[in-house]
């Protein structure tokens, strides 16, 4: 074992029978993330070990039609600044209506439905809704089937902003100011929702409460902005969350599911440093397009005692949620030495070069080795209430 980050090397064998585990590889998806799940898939793909596991690469499109696509990595990769996308195809792939078999079929029109096999275990590189936010889990869990990640209620809680702060703050973490507005308040007097935002400090985030990946996201620095910062942010969800901005270091911490009754495994903590590029703060652009915008410091330079105790509260806020599998949660440092929480991502950005597999990396653990330590992990987890 890896004294570090826990991991017991072996052999994945999901039945004692030798075979190797099949592994659907689930991206795409109907959220406005689909590109990002895209290029998730394709670090998965070029890294997944093949000796080891059977992968079946299934693509859903915008439309939510699931087909069996290229496992070619290159086809998902971002090249060129152009985002990848699923296409919708003419065979249309689909869970069996026999929820002990864990088999994928494939049917097209005109043609007789044919058996791809049975699935092992899903391992779901969605962000954003219809993926992240439970509704996918759930329909794993009626069919029995095992996936990675968190269950459907972490993954419910992780996506929604507003709710995620509830739980934080039920379990002791320091959250920042906020205000909700919901579609309703919004619908009904939208000026007396601006007003509550308002009275917040900026520079004020707005974000749509269930999404990811900055997208939607505005930064208001001044209550004129605040409409039509509401406005995008509804484009993508009819759920708005209003963050005061807070002054501080960006600070992160990948967490990683503990073996067995184990405690949570925790990296270094990592710094986000937005330094080129021209970006305000750390938005879609510097995340995915501009490779040069951001950088990552891991271990962040920080003082021993905070790096354990940030260490500390990720762990907690991963167990608030119930997470299950891999999540990363972030923080706030400020100059007054408070830490705050920020979020957790219960399906964190996955290429080579995002945040989570890199700090992992920094702190022992290979981005190949993580994706076996968490598809072993889904093996031996139990499908069901647990």
């Amino acid at each position: 074992m890896n004294p570090e980050t826990g991991v017991v090397p072996g052999t994945a064998d999901s039945d004692g029978t030798g075979r190797r585990p099949r592994v659907a590889v689930l991206f795409g998806g109907r959220s406005s993330e689909h590109s990002v799940s895209c290029v998730t898939a394709a670090g998965v793909l070029e890294a997944i070990d093949r000796n080891k596991y059977d992968v079946v690469p299934v693509g859903i499109a915008r439309n939510g039609q699931w087909s069996l696509v290229s496992a070619d990595p290159s086809t998902w990769s971002l090249r060129s600044q152009t985002l990848p996308e699923v296409t919708v195809g003419t065979e249309s792939v689909v869970l069996s209506a026999d929820g002990t078999s864990s088999e994928l079929v494939a049917h097209a029109d005109g043609t007789l439905p044919r058996s791809l096999g049975r699935i092992d275990v899903v391992f779901p590189v969605l962000h954003g809704p219809f993926g992240e936010d439970g509704t996918l889990q759930g329909m794993l869990e009626m069919a029995d089937i095992r996936y990675v990640g968190a269950g459907v209620l972490a993954s419910a809680v992780g996506m929604d902003k507003h709710f995620m702060k509830v739980v934080f703050e039920s379990a002791g973490l320091k959250v920042g100011p906020y205000e909700v507005i919901t579609d309703r308040q919004w619908q009904k007097d939208a000026s007396a929702a601006l007003e509550r935002a308002a009275q917040l400090t900026f520079p004020l985030f707005v974000k749509p409460a269930r999404g990811g990946s900055s997208m939607g996201i505005t930064r208001v620095t001044d209550p004129s902005g605040l409409r039509a910062a509401v406005e995008t942010a509804r484009e993508h969800d009819p759920k708005v969350v209003v963050e005061a901005g807070i002054t501080g270091r960006e600070i992160e911490v990948a967490v990683l599911q503990g073996r067995g009754t184990d405690d949570p495994r925790t990296s270094h903590p990592g710094e986000i440093a937005v330094q080129h590029g021209g970006h305000e703060w750390y938005d879609f652009e510097a995340k995915y397009v501009d490779g040069t915008a951001a950088e990552l410091s891991c271990p962040a330079d920080l003082p021993a005692e905070i790096s354990e105790r940030v260490r500390a509260l990720a762990a907690l806020g991963f167990e608030a949620v119930g997470a299950e599998g891999l999540s990363r949660v972030d923080f706030f440092y400020t100059p007054e030495g408070e830490l705050i929480i920020n979020e957790i991502n219960t399906m964190p950005g996955f290429t080579p070069v995002s945040m989570y597999p890199q700090m992992w990396a920094k702190s022992g653990l290979q981005y190949t080795e993580l994706i076996d330590e968490l598809i072993s992990l889904a093996l031996e987890r139990k499908t069901g209430l647990r």
